[in-house]
C-alpha cells in the first residue's frame, strides 16, 4: 500500500522524521517544546532521574568550556545557552513539585532517586541542616556570584557601547594608513560588533539567573509549607514525618536545581571577567600569579610566620611556606640560567665565539639611528608606533614606485642628542633631525611663521619654519589653520624623502632580479627573449634607475621591458633607452602629474631656447654631449626659477615640456636646482591628455 497523503503531500516515514531530527534547528526546536511540556503534562519519576542528570552535566561542561576559551567571543552563544539552561531547570523544577506534592505520601523516593539521594546527602539525617545548607547555597549564588558576575557584565557592556566610536575609527585609520587590508578591516569590525552584542545580551541574561534563584527560593517553602498540608490534612500523616519526608524531597529539589545554577553562575563569572585576558584561565592564572618571585617569597615568609603563632597548626602553614618559597627560588633562579659565581670560582672564563670578518663587512641599506630620548617611539603604548608607520611607508612606497624598499634597521645611539635621529643610506649619513616627544609640530601651510608659544625651527625634510607647540594647544593651532604633526609622523615624513631621494642606489641588481622572478606567468616569456640574449641584467637595472630618479614608477614591468626590447636591437645608449622607455609609459606619466582639475599644467620652452640647446649638442649619435657657456646656463637656470616660482604662487605645479631631442640634457641641468620638477617631452604627453599652459622659458 502506498503512504496516505500528510498535509497535501507524502506521510514522512521514520528515516525523514529521523533526518529532521539531525538537525540542529529541528533539535533545538524540539529541545524548546519538551521544556514547555515539561511545565504543562506530569512526568514519571525515571525520567525527572534522566533529566535532571543532563541538567547537572550540561552545567559541568558550560563550566569547562567557559575555563578552556581563550577570549570571551569564542562563546558567544553563552547568553542563549543561559536562557535555555535556566528555562530548563524552571521546568525541572515545576515537574518535580508535581511528584513531591502528588507522591510524598509514598516516601522520600515519590520524586525519585535523584532528589532522594541529594535530600539524603545534604540533610544528614536532620532536614533543618539541609534547609540551612540550602539557604547558604542560594544566598552564595544569589548574593555574591550572580550579583557579581552580573555587575561586571553591566560595566562591560556599558564601557564596549562607549569605546566602539573609537576603536571603529582606530581600524579605519589603520586600513587607511595601509597597515591591514579591506579584509582585515571587515573582521575587526565584525569582532567589534560580535563584542558589543556579547556584553549586551550578558548583561541582560544575568538577570535570568538572579531570577532563578528567587523562583528557587519560592518553590523550595511552597514545597515544604504545601507538602506538609497535604500530608496532614489530605493523606493523615503525622506532622513529623509529613515534615521530615517533604523537607527532605524539598532540600533535594532544591538542591539538585540549585547546584547547576550555581555552576553555570561561575561559569558567567570567569567569562564576562576574562576581558583583556588572552588564553585560558588556568595559563592566565599561573601567568600573572606563580611568575612574580618577590610574590611569593612574601606568601612563604607570611606563611612561616603564622605557622610560628601558639596554637596554629604547624604543619599546613609550614608545608605552604616551603612550597612558595620554593617556586620563589624557581621563579628566580631558572634552571637554563648559567651560574656566574660557578663560573668565577671555577676560575675558568667561557670562551666567547668570535664572530665571522665577514660580518662585519655587511652594510645595513637603510638605517635609522635614535638618542636614548627617543626609545619610547618604539615602545610605544599605542602598539610599536614608529615600526607600523615605517611598516606603512614602505607598502605605500611599494604601491607608488613598482618596488619594496628594504627593512629599515633602528638601533639607538648614544652618541646622538637625546631628541636627535640619524637616517643613514648604505651606512652614509643622509639626514639628520630632532624631535620633541610629548609635543605637536605646528606648521603654517602658507610657509609662514608660527604664531604660538612654543620652540621654533626648521621642519627636516623641507626645511619650512615650523614650531614645536604644547599637546594642550592642538584645538587652537587647529582653529588657526596650521597642520598638526605628531614626532614620529615628523620623521617618517623625513624617512619618505630620503628614500624617494636614493631610490636608484636602493635599486640593486638582486633587487632588479627578484622584481623579474615576480613577474606574473604570462609575462616570464618576455624576460626570457629579452635577457640576456639582448640586454644584460645590468642594462635593465641602468635604466630602472634612471627612471626612478626622475621618480617615475616601474610597477608597469612589462611596458618597460616591451619598451627596452623595442629599442636595445639599434642602440645600447641607456639615455636613448630610457626615453624610448618614457614614451611606452606616456600615460602613467600624463596621469601622474595631472592638477586638480585634471589637466597637465604645463611650462613650454620658447624656440630661442630649444635651439640653443640644440645648437649645444656636439658628438655623433649616442655619445651626443652638453656643451653650452656657463652664462647662457645661468640665464637659463633664472628664467625657470622664476617661472616656475610664479606658478607655485597661483597654486600649480607644472611641468617642463621640451622636444624629445633635448629633453635628457634639460633634465640634467634642471636635476641640480630643481630635483622635483618633472621634464616631458612631446612624445610623452598621452594622446587624451588635457593641456593646460600655465608659462614659457
Amino acid at each position: 500500500m502506498t503512504d496516505t497523503s500528510f498535509f497535501g503531500g507524502t506521510r514522512p516515514t521514520a528515516g525523514t522524521v529521523l533526518g529532521w531530527l539531525g538537525k540542529g534547528e529541528v533539535a533545538m526546536a524540539t529541545g524548546v517544546i519538551g521544556v514547555i511540556v515539561l511545565l504543562i503534562l506530569p512526568v514519571p519519576a525515571f525520567l525527572l532521574d534522566g533529566l535532571l542528570a543532563i541538567s547537572l552535566t550540561s552545567a559541568v561542561l558550560i563550566l569547562m568550556t567557559s575555563l578552556l576559551i581563550r577570549r570571551p567571543l569564542e562563546f558567544t552563544a553563552f547568553p542563549t545557552v543561559l536562557l535555555v539552561t535556566t528555562l530548563f531547570r524552571l521546568a525541572l523544577n515545576v515537574a518535580s513539585t508535581r511528584l513531591i506534592l502528588g507522591h510524598g505520601q509514598e516516601g522520600t523516593g515519590g520524586a525519585g532517586k535523584v532528589i532522594e539521594s541529594f535530600g539524603r546527602l545534604m540533610t544528614g539525617g536532620s532536614f533543618t541542616i539541609g534547609l540551612i545548607v540550602f539557604a547558604i547555597l542560594v544566598i552564595v549564588n544569589f548574593i555574591v556570584i550572580t550579583k557579581g558576575s552580573g555587575r561586571i557584565a553591566e560595566v562591560a557592556a556599558r564601557f564596549t557601547l562607549d569605546a566602539m566610536p573609537g576603536k571603529q575609527m582606530a581600524i579605519d585609520a589603520d586600513l587607511s594608513a595601509g597597515l591591514i587590508d579591506e579584509t582585515e578591516a571587515k573582521r575587526r569590525r565584525k569582532d567589534l560588533e560580535q563584542e558589543s552584542t556579547f556584553f549586551g545580551a550578558m548583561d541582560g541574561a544575568s538577570k535570568f539567573v538572579r531570577g532563578d534563584a528567587v523562583a528557587g527560593l519560592i518553590i523550595v517553602a511552597i514545597n515544604v509549607i504545601g507538602g506538609i498540608i497535604i500530608g496532614v490534612v489530605q493523606h493523615k500523616l503525622p506532622l513529623g514525618t509529613a515534615a521530615s519526608t517533604y523537607t527532605l524531597m524539598t532540600v533535594g529539589d532544591g538542591l539538585v536545581s540549585q547546584i547547576p545554577a550555581l555552576v553555570i553562575s561561575i561559569a558567567a563569572g570567569f567569562l564576562v571577567s576574562k576581558a583583556g585576558v588572552d588564553g585560558s584561565a588556568d595559563k592566565a592564572l599561573v601567568a600573572q600569579l606563580a611568575m612574580n618571585p618577590v610574590a611569593l617569597g612574601m606568601v612563604s615568609a607570611a606563611s612561616g610566620v603564622i605557622a610560628l603563632i601558639p596554637g596554629m597548626p604547624i604543619i599546613p602553614f609550614a608545608l605552604l611556606a616551603m612550597g612558595a618559597g620554593a617556586l620563589a627560588w624557581r621563579r628566580s633562579h631558572p634552571v637554563n640560567k648559567p651560574e656566574t659565581s660557578d663560573l668565577e670560582l671555577a676560575g675558568a672564563a667561557t670562551p666567547l665565539v668570535d664572530e665571522p670578518i665577514s660580518q662585519t663587512l655587511a652594510i645595513d641599506e637603510i638605517k635609522i639611528e635614535l638618542g636614548y630620548g627617543l626609545l619610547p617611539l618604539i615602545n610605544d603604548l599605542e602598539g610599536r608606533r614608529l615600526t607600523d608607520q615605517i611598516k606603512a611607508l614602505r607598502k605605500t612606497l611599494a604601491a607608488d614606485f613598482g618596488f619594496v624598499m628594504p627593512a629599515v634597521r633602528i638601533l639607538d645611539n648614544m652618541r646622538l642628542n637625546p631628541q636627535a635621529y640619524m637616517i643613514r643610506i648604505k651606512e652614509m649619513e643622509a639626514g639628520v633631525g630632532e624631535v620633541r616627544l610629548g609635543s605637536l609640530m605646528a606648521m603654517d601651510p602658507r610657509g609662514g611663521q608660527v604664531d604660538l608659544p612654543g620652540e621654533h625651527m626648521r621642519e627636516p625634510a623641507f626645511g619650512l619654519p615650523a614650531t614645536w607647540i604644547d599637546e594642550g594647544l592642538r584645538e587652537e593651532a587647529a582653529f588657526q589653520g596650521y597642520t598638526i604633526v605628531d614626532p614620529a609622523t615628523v620623521l617618517t615624513t623625513h624617512l619618505t624623502e630620503i628614500l624617494k631621494e636614493n631610490m636608484p642606489e636602493l635599486l640593486s641588481y638582486s633587487e632588479v632580479q627578484k622584481l623579474l622572478k615576480d613577474l606574473p606567468q604570462e609575462q616570464k616569456k618576455l624576460v626570457e627573449d629579452l635577457i640576456p640574449s639582448i640586454v644584460s641584467m645590468t642594462t635593465v637595472q641602468r635604466v630602472l634607475q634612471a627612471l626612478l630618479r626622475e621618480r617615475v614608477s616601474i610597477r608597469d614591468l612589462a611596458s618597460i621591458l616591451e619598451g627596452i626590447g623595442e629599442a636595445a636591437p639599434h642602440t645600447q645608449s641607456i639615455t636613448v633607452l630610457v626615453e624610448q622607455v618614457r614614451a611606452r609609459l606616456a600615460r602613467q606619466i600624463s596621469f601622474v602629474h595631472r592638477g586638480e582639475d585634471g589637466s597637465l599644467p604645463i611650462v613650454t620652452m620658447s624656440a630661442d631656447w630649444e635651439n640653443a640647446f640644440s645648437d649645444s649638442l656636439i658628438g655623433m649619435g649616442d655619445e651626443k654631449q652638453l656643451a653650452m657657456a656657463p652664462s647662457r646656463l645661468q640665464d637659463f637656470i633664472r628664467a625657470v626659477s622664476e617661472v616656475f616660482e610664479r606658478a607655485a604662487q597661483a597654486g600649480d605645479t607644472p611641468v617642463l615640456l621640451t622636444s624629445p631631442a633635448i629633453r635628457p640634457y634639460v633634465r640634467s641641468i634642471i636635476e641640480r636646482f630643481r630635483v622635483q620638477t618633472p621634464v616631458m617631452s612631446q612624445n610623452e604627453v598621452h594622446p587624451r591628455a588635457r593641456l593646460r599652459t600655465v608659462g614659457m622659458i
